[in-house]
């Protein structure tokens, strides 16, 4: 995996008069290194449409590029990787689809999660959602910056922090441990979703981590 700070995912209920390439260009733009469409709602064929349309933008960028839940989608765009729940199909049948080189990260609520992922050859976890959250109809309760706590100190490859992450309270996230910081509605939803980006970059530090 290449660097990255800044995680964008996709959520299009927030800026419903702007386009998903549109926004998410303009997130790329302001500094987003890593980019995932999440599309729990629509068709296949749907996400297949917005996939392809992401996966140009994100080459044309040299960003990573991530797909959400759909591995047949993300295979038929030559995605980087996907990201799956705890819900979703099991880590090890997902590497043998997708073979050893495409990203595979999971989401995880609590340290015995995470321990399994790093275990099973996850590429980076999800680690939330530390605070509340709109952005999922199906989120789980906070798990507050003490379980940031707890990776830091025992989880080796890399995490992202999510969930409810705001200007406003991404110093508390950083000052937990947490290099790398995903988003939703605060980017997307933004105004000025390019200078949001910079924004956060900005709160979050210069330090990068090698992965």
């Amino acid at each position: 995996m290449k660097d990255f700070r800044l995680y964008v995912i996709t959520g299009e209920e927030f800026h419903p008069t702007r386009g998903v390439v549109e926004v998410m260009e303009e997130a790329i733009k302001g500094g987003a290194d890593i980019i995932q469409l999440r599309d729990k709602t629509n068709s296949k064929r749907v996400v297949l449409d917005k996939a392809r349309k992401l996966r140009e933008l994100t080459r044309k960028y040299d960003v990573p590029f991530i797909v959400n839940d759909h591995i047949d989608i993300a295979l038929a765009v030559d995605a980087d990787g996907i990201h799956l729940g705890q819900d979703d199909m099991p880590l090890h049948l997902a590497r043998e689809i997708v073979g050893k080189d495409k990203i595979i990260g999971i989401s995880t609520h609590r340290i015995q999660e995470a321990r399994e992922a790093e275990q099973g050859g996850a590429d980076y976890i999800g680690a939330g959602p530390i605070f509340p959250t709109n952005s999922k109809s199906d989120v789980v309760d906070p798990v507050t910056t003490s379980y940031l706590n707890e990776i830091v100190s025992e989880i080796s490859i890399p995490f992202v922090a999510i969930g409810g992450i705001k200007l406003h309270n991404v110093a508390e996230v950083v000052n937990s441990g947490a290099n790398r910081i995903c988003v939703i509605s605060e980017v997307v939803g933004s105004e000025d979703v390019k200078g949001t980006c910079e924004m956060f970059l900005q709160k979050i530090g210069e330090k990068v981590i090698q992965l």
